[in-house]
């Protein structure tokens, strides 16, 4: 997990997930965007909490709970919101998050990813800010809300992004 200011790339915080075999987590990165930080709609420790906590969510297999920024809050970190003090609050995760960790990451296989070699990521490089080599946008609006993408690399392997807009 990194901050730094990053820029104006209309994003504030990104998590990408390396994937093998179609459900396994190999690898995983985090970055948040401190240059809108900065900025009074987004300088608010409620802000923060959300982004971090919704972007680390992700590397743990998690999904959005829902992306419609205007509705009423679910009371998750993964539930995208312009109001994240609520009420209720969406600092954090919720009772589903869990449940849904739990249902993930009880392997029900033979496959160890801890022992495995770690799969395709862009992490530490340029191309992991720039949205053109996240690959296809699977669902969300470009450069709104929050959206996901997918690039497909070869022997099943996958890198997933997932992008907080600014």
């Amino acid at each position: 997990m990194c901050n730094a200011a990053y820029g104006s790339t209309g994003w504030l915080g990104i998590a990408s997930i390396s994937v093998t075999g179609g459900v396994h987590i190999t690898s995983a990165y985090v970055k948040i965007n401190d240059s809108y930080f900065t900025q009074a709609q987004y300088n608010t420790v409620p802000y923060k909490h959300l982004v971090m906590c919704q972007e680390v969510g992700h590397t743990f297999g998690l999904d959005h709970q829902d992306t419609n920024q205007t509705n009423p809050n679910l009371g998750t970190c993964m539930d995208y919101t312009r109001n994240p003090a609520g009420p209720p609050s969406n600092e954090h995760p919720n009772s589903h998050d869990y449940a849904q960790l739990q249902t993930i990451h009880s392997h029900l296989d033979s496959t160890n990813t801890t022992l495995a070699p770690s799969g395709p990521s862009l992490a530490g490089t340029d191309s992991a800010d720039n949205a053109g080599a996240w690959g296809a946008r699977v669902s969300g609006a470009d450069r709104q809300g929050a959206a996901t993408y997918q690039r497909d690399l070869s022997n099943g392997q996958k890198v997933i992004t997932f992008v907080l807009w600014a």
